[in-house]
């Protein structure tokens, strides 16, 4: 398997370029589509090939709309039908074309394969486009797709109204406690008052004495 080398250097690039395989050839006669195309198919580039109606877009001959008579893949050159100059010696030959002068118009679809890259590209541009929408849109669109019919929801019984036991547990210890409070404070007051005993001091003379 070939592998393809990037590089910087301009003698190495001119070196790949004209030393390049066929598979790797192909790819550089790669032209724009024009916008109708590019809308049906969904893709930018195709590579050029025999039977491709293109427009010359830069140049001499810039505008000339033809049919491609032959490519050359050695000279990367494409030759379009009805291009053609007078030679000194009298006879007309093809005026060879770079292709990426020119833009696509009319495909040849002749081809299979041709066909089947047409439709992978299409594909994978629609997946892109969807990974690629606003969440808003993707929404919407998850929306429509749902059943209009929204499932029922199982509806509860209404609860019934409870009575209040604590409150009323409340108000019974408030009560309790009152009443025994009011208890002790009877208590309190039917006890006897001690009687405090006072000592009489001696006077001084009295303590000389003793």
């Amino acid at each position: 398997m070939q592998v393809t080398v990037k590089t910087s250097k301009p003698s190495k690039q001119r070196k790949l370029l004209f030393q390049a395989p066929d598979h790797i050839r192909y790819k550089h006669f790669a032209a724009p589509l024009s916008p109708e195309l590019r809308k049906t198919y969904g893709t930018r580039s195709l590579p050029v090939r025999r039977g491709d109606t293109v427009r010359v877009m830069r140049g001499d001959h810039k505008g000339f709309e033809g049919k491609v008579a032959r490519v050359d893949r050695k000279k990367y050159r494409i030759y379009i039908e009805g291009l053609t100059r007078e030679k000194v010696d009298g006879t007309t030959v093809f005026v060879p074309i770079h292709p990426s002068k020119v833009m696509i118009t009319k495909l040849n679809l002749d081809d299979k394969w041709r066909k089947k890259i047409l439709e992978r590209r299409k594909k994978v541009k629609e997946a892109v486009a969807e990974i690629e929408k606003p969440p808003e849109a993707a929404v919407a669109a998850v929306e429509e797709k749902l059943p209009e019919e929204k499932p029922k929801v199982a509806e509860l019984p209404p609860a019934e109204e409870k009575s209040k036991p604590k409150k009323r547990k409340k108000a019974a210890k408030k009560a309790v406690k009152k009443v025994e409070e009011a208890k002790a404070e009877v208590e309190e007051k039917a006890k006897p008052e001690k009687k405090t005993r006072t000592r009489k001091r001696k006077s001084s003379e009295e303590q000389k004495v003793g």
